[in-house]
């Protein structure tokens, strides 16, 4: 989840943008001037910031060169109703990541958004477990004499399986952390992904690890050769 700086002066825009990004997984605080986006930072960080060009007597981008001469580097977006190059040129060079022009359909925006918010997410050292070495940043598996890529979803299941070795990681709440903030899924949906891990890393018994089924309780990931009671490798 991402927290989110919204400057909105319009109240209905800014209700149903706050509205659509906690439904989404994200938070929001919500900012109607330069004065009240200075506050709101100084109160909590933010992952990004979603900024509108025509603010009554402000200016969205001048409001946002400010946060980045203030030493805010979050990803921002603006939005505005200005389309020609000259306005796009303006809301980039305040040190917008992106531009997009209303009116607009809201799974657009949070397509965007999500894309800004995955290119600034702080590199990460690979995780290691066994002879694996996952590396979230180029979602590959090494070890065992190969290199195994993994797609985003396989990746986040496998970083928990590894952050979590050892214990017992139950299916509701392996959903509830990867899926749940996205909707549209069920908790059979874990089941498939240990599934797609298992095909692709061999039930990670090449990496002297195994990755177990605990009958009516989740599934651990460990090394080779420990059997707790009632699993199913």
């Amino acid at each position: 989840m991402a927290h989110i700086l919204l400057i909105e002066d319009d109240p209905d825009i800014a209700s149903l943008l706050c509205r659509g990004l906690a439904a989404a997984g994200h938070s929001a605080t919500h900012a109607d001037c330069h004065a009240a986006a200075r506050r709101a930072l100084s109160e909590r960080p933010c992952d990004a910031a979603i900024v509108d060009m025509m603010l009554g007597d402000e200016n969205g981008a001048a409001i946002l060169a400010d946060l980045r001469a203030a030493g805010h580097k979050m990803p921002a977006l603006m939005l505005s109703a200005l389309s020609r190059v000259e306005e796009r040129a303006e809301g980039l060079d305040a040190g917008a990541q992106d531009y997009i022009v209303k009116p607009f359909q809201f799974s657009e925006l949070l397509a965007r958004l999500e894309v800004q918010l995955r290119r600034h997410i702080p590199q990460s050292a690979p995780l290691t477990l066994g002879g694996l070495s996952w590396n979230p940043e180029t979602r590959l598996v090494r070890g065992a004499g190969r290199d195994v890529a993994l797609t985003e979803r396989e990746g986040d299941l496998l970083s928990w399986l590894i952050r979590n070795s050892g214990q017992i990681s139950t299916r509701g709440a392996i959903f509830d952390a990867l899926w749940a903030p996205h909707g549209g899924s069920t908790d059979n949906v874990v089941d498939v992904y240990i599934g797609y891990l298992r095909r692709k890393l061999g039930n990670f018994t090449a990496y002297g690890l195994v990755l177990r089924t605990l009958r009516g309780r989740g599934f651990v990931l460990e090394p080779a050769g420990h059997t707790p009671e009632e699993s199913d490798p």
